[in-house]
């Protein structure tokens, strides 16, 4: 059953302004403090400090900051639009580039930019292993160039996703070459072990007999379904991926590049539900 959709009102029903903002930090930080860090008061009362982004205990004045080592940490862009702009990264399917930010939120570029890269911060990759049916594949990202040197100015991604329909997950990496030797080891490090591996004829794929049950389509030979075996869930990721950074950020560097990939295995995993409360979770951690 699909989570109730979080649209626009709802953001600014449950946070109209930046105080609410933050004691909503406050409260998911240190809501089950039992007691003062510094005077021991058993179940303290802390009280927002006055023009300042902290509160401060009742009995000792000692304070604390919900947004202290946060992705929001000495930014003085104010919170209600880092929540907004939380939300478009929820709610946008093909990515949101720093220039939109920068349109709806009427902050620098330079602002914007550094927001959007904070954000794509908390779309890590879990440590979750795939297991099942498993498809795998790889593609090659970049500018265009002559058919004899096709991908020395592109960066390969490798990408697995589980056959689960509606619930399957991904996961994908960037790397400068799709062999054997970084490929590998991404499969066994991210799928259980015994689980069925799907793939192309490729012989990067050539030894993975020894983790999994191995099969393939033959796409040298125009084959691309057989018998229900074929890559075609791994595929129409890489169709999305590939139109959103060519649409939305018409180009990515390979130093960044892994970041935009977080942020679409992160939506593609989240299909089902309200991004946005998810992200908003993970805004509440401490960045390490």
């Amino acid at each position: 059953m699909k989570t109730p959709r979080y649209t626009i009102d709802t953001l600014h029903q449950q946070f109209p302004d930046d105080d609410t903002c933050l004691d909503y930090m406050f409260q998911k930080q240190y809501s089950d403090l039992k007691a003062c860090p510094k005077c021991g008061v058993v179940s303290p009362k802390f009280y927002r400090v006055r023009n300042r982004k902290c509160y401060e205990c009742n009995d000792c004045g000692y304070q604390l900051s919900p947004l202290a080592n946060t992705i929001f940490h000495k930014s003085d862009t104010p919170l209600k639009k880092w929540f907004y702009a939380i939300y478009l990264f929820g709610v946008g399917k093909n990515g949101v580039s720093a220039k939109e930010i920068e349109r709806h939120l009427g902050v620098t570029y330079k602002t914007a930019w550094r927001m959007a890269k904070q954000i794509r911060l908390m779309m890590q990759q879990n440590g979750s292993m795939l297991s099942g049916i498993v498809e795998a594949d790889e593609t090659y990202i970049g500018g265009k160039a002559k058919q004899e040197r096709k991908f020395n100015n592109k960066t390969a991604v490798v990408g697995i996703v589980e056959k689960k329909k509606g619930i399957g997950q991904v996961k994908a990496f960037a790397t400068k070459q799709a062999d054997a030797t970084v490929t590998l080891p991404f499969l066994r490090a991210n799928i259980l072990p015994g689980s069925t591996l799907q793939t192309d004829e490729s012989r990067i794929y050539s030894r993975v007999k020894r983790d999994f049950t191995h099969e393939f389509v033959n796409h040298s030979k125009l084959e691309y379904v057989k018998s229900g075996v074929h890559t075609n869930t791994i595929e129409g990721f890489w169709g999305q991926l590939k139109r959103s950074l060519d649409g939305t950020y018409h180009c990515v560097s390979p130093k960044y590049l892994q970041f935009y990939v977080n942020e679409f295995v992160y939506r593609y995993n989240h299909r089902d539900v309200a991004a946005f409360p998810a992200l908003l979770e993970a805004a509440v951690k401490r960045v390490q």
